[in-house]
């Protein structure tokens, strides 16, 4: 299918799931995953009414960012090094996949020297994985509270990426694990947490059913990831 066909659909099975568990179908946001793609395709986005975008490389974010429509939103969904801090707080309005207090640190610390605020989102690794970041959930517990109070950042929710299994019913314990971690969370703090980031392509129906309110989106929506900034007429 097309993209703009694409994208009625994923947006079709999005109100699907809200409708499932009572929900209303502008309760969550699709975040088109946009790394690899070419400015040519952001703009094609734009153009059906997508305009919420995910990146997880700076250096790419750097370069595409400029060549994209100026309506174009755009938020960090990958692993932040603190040599790429200050770049992520002056390109995106969200940052995704805090997952250490020294990052959160940072943040706020450049944050603090663009005069503004950094909405950010918690990576939790629900799973205990060794090959992927995120806060242990009993390490965020310990924390919650210092990271809470950090002058120049807003904990707006908490993020995850659950295992890869091709059966998109097995994900739903670890969507399940993050929503509870964030009420939780919302205790300790004593205010509403507004997202959460979980569900991609293969899961996000899951993920809705289970209390998200950003869902990740990449493949279904754009096909196969270029592997550079090249555009598709030269990729080999």
């Amino acid at each position: 299918m097309s993209l703009p066909e694409n994208l009625i659909s994923i947006q079709q099975r999005i109100a699907a799931a809200c409708a499932r568990t009572g929900r209303a179908a502008d309760s969550v946001t699709l975040l088109a995953v946009s790394k690899t793609h070419p400015p040519e395709t952001i703009r094609a986005a734009v153009a059906c009414g997508q305009w919420l975008f995910g990146e997880n490389k700076i250096q790419e974010a750097k370069a595409k960012i400029p060549l994209c429509p100026g309506k174009a939103r755009w938020q960090f969904i990958g692993h932040l090094q603190s040599n790429k801090v200050r770049d992520a707080v002056e390109l995106f309005e969200l940052i995704q996949g805090v997952d250490s207090l020294a990052i959160a640190q940072e943040i706020s610390k450049r944050a603090e020297q663009a005069a503004k605020t950094m909405p950010i989102l918690i990576e939790v690794n629900v799973a205990g994985e060794a090959s992927k970041y995120g806060y242990a959930p009993e390490r965020l517990r310990a924390e919650l509270k210092e990271l809470n109070a950090l002058p120049r950042i807003e904990i707006q929710g908490l993020m995850a990426i659950p295992p890869f299994t091709p059966v998109p019913e097995k994900a739903r314990p670890y969507f399940q694990k993050l929503r509870e971690l964030k009420v939780e969370c919302e205790t300790v703090l004593g205010a509403t947490l507004p997202h959460l980031s979980m569900g991609m392509s293969g899961d996000f129906e899951v993920a809705i059913e289970e209390g998200a309110t950003l869902v990740r989106i990449g493949t279904a929506l754009f096909g196969e990831r270029l592997s550079s900034l090249r555009r598709p007429a030269e990729a080999n």
